[in-house]
């Protein structure tokens, strides 16, 4: 007995000297532990994924980029003229009694404010803001951000997008600085800039919450979903990365009346160009279109099969229209268009409102399991019903 209590105090004694030894060690020497680790390979994160850990801190303040694109962002004021139906009483107390009142109409001004982000395209400098802000006004004024008030035109607007693009009778703009066309990505940090119910030049941050978000299964657009707080008042505003530069034309909240917080929508800033350039040079924005609807590859049942294939089936095809023409039926299956392979019906309809109506292209895909190719030339793609994003 007196023998194991001899040695259990022996391994206590070395045990406290090299807790003691090792205390003084990383005293003296910081890191020496993490060395050693990684030497005889105990090194808590892999020396690979330590290399690729980012060293960078986020930044104690983002007022830099603000600052830098504050300037471009104006606050907007469009008056519209509303006419609603009304009944006008008549004074004769039989006649109000046999027939209450004679219809009429009256109007009356209201005001929408918004928000909108001065750009500088084609060397001119233009206003790009939310088509719903601005439709059916009757006048435009636009404050911008040293306190001139200007009057805007409209230049012209996409519904689909929801843009308008305006110009003001002003001088020395300030524009904002486009992104470079680069993919955001989920938990990119952004910032909200714009007018929210009336409180100029507010500023709110969040992060992207996803990319590519589909609002409108008929549109080929697509948007960037974010936390940033977005109220009324903030539609066509900027949203701005960590270096002040556009990345998006906010344009929507989805709020708490529908159970939701913190999902707002913003218009790409790639998008947002392509709209302005169009607009610009023709006044409205031309979108090819096949004359067909579609949706994704349904999956056998108990094929298991985790997804959709690739592709998309043909559920509808407008009488007299390109793919009515070219013999495209109702289930067959899309695959490919021109040179691109089809994924979704979102990727479809990206490739196809791109090309110019005129433009003839092979269309590659299934019918009953057999392949088939058509040319189809599209034409311009009709207004679409699609609301207000």
């Amino acid at each position: 007995m007196k023998h194991a209590a001899g040695i259990l105090a022996f391994i206590t004694r070395f045990v406290i000297l090299g807790l003691a030894a090792a205390f003084v060690i990383s005293l003296f020497w910081p890191g020496s532990g993490q060395r050693l680790r990684s030497r005889f390979g105990f090194s808590a994160i892999p020396a690979q994924q330590a290399e690729a850990l980012p060293s960078r801190q986020a930044p104690a303040s983002y007022a830099d980029a603000v600052a830098i694109a504050a300037p471009s962002v104006v606050n907007i004021y469009a008056n519209k003229i509303i006419t609603e139906k009304a009944l006008r009483m008549y004074s004769n107390p039989v006649l109000q009694q046999l027939f209450g009142g004679m219809p009429t109409t009256y109007q009356h001004r209201e005001q929408t404010l918004g928000s909108g982000v001065i750009v500088r395209a084609h060397g001119h400098d233009y206003v790009l803001t939310n088509n719903h802000v601005i439709a059916n006004a009757a006048d435009i004024q636009v404050l911008l951000y040293d306190g001139r008030i200007a009057k805007a035109t409209l230049v012209g607007a996409d519904a689909e997008t929801d843009l308008a693009v305006l110009k003001i009778d002003a001088n020395n703009l300030p524009a904002i600085q486009l992104a470079d066309k680069q993919a955001l990505r989920a938990g990119d940090v952004v910032l909200a800039i714009g007018n929210p119910l009336g409180l100029n030049q507010t500023v709110t941050m969040g992060i992207v919450s996803a990319v590519g978000r589909q609002l409108n299964s008929a549109s080929a657009e697509d948007f960037i979903q974010t936390d940033a707080a977005i109220n009324l008042g903030n539609s066509g505003g900027a949203l701005i990365n960590t270096q002040g530069k556009l990345v998006g034309i906010n344009t929507l909240l989805i709020g708490k009346a529908a159970g939701a917080e913190g999902i707002g929508f913003a218009i790409p800033v790639d998008t947002a160009k392509n709209v302005l350039d169009q607009i610009i040079a023709t006044g409205h924005v031309v979108r090819g279109w096949i004359g067909a609807d579609y949706a994704f590859v349904p999956v056998p049942a108990n094929s298991g099969l985790p997804a959709a294939a690739r592709g998309v089936q043909v559920t509808a095809v407008y009488p007299g229209g390109p793919a009515a023409l070219a013999g495209i039926q109702p289930r067959d299956i899309l695959l490919r268009i021109g040179d691109h392979d089809i994924l979704d019906p979102a990727d479809l309809r990206r490739h196809e409102a791109s090309l110019k109506p005129g433009a003839t292209v092979e269309i590659s895909g299934l019918r009953n399991g057999n392949p088939f190719h058509k040319n189809i030339t599209l034409i311009q793609r009709p207004a679409m019903d699609v609301g207000t994003p």
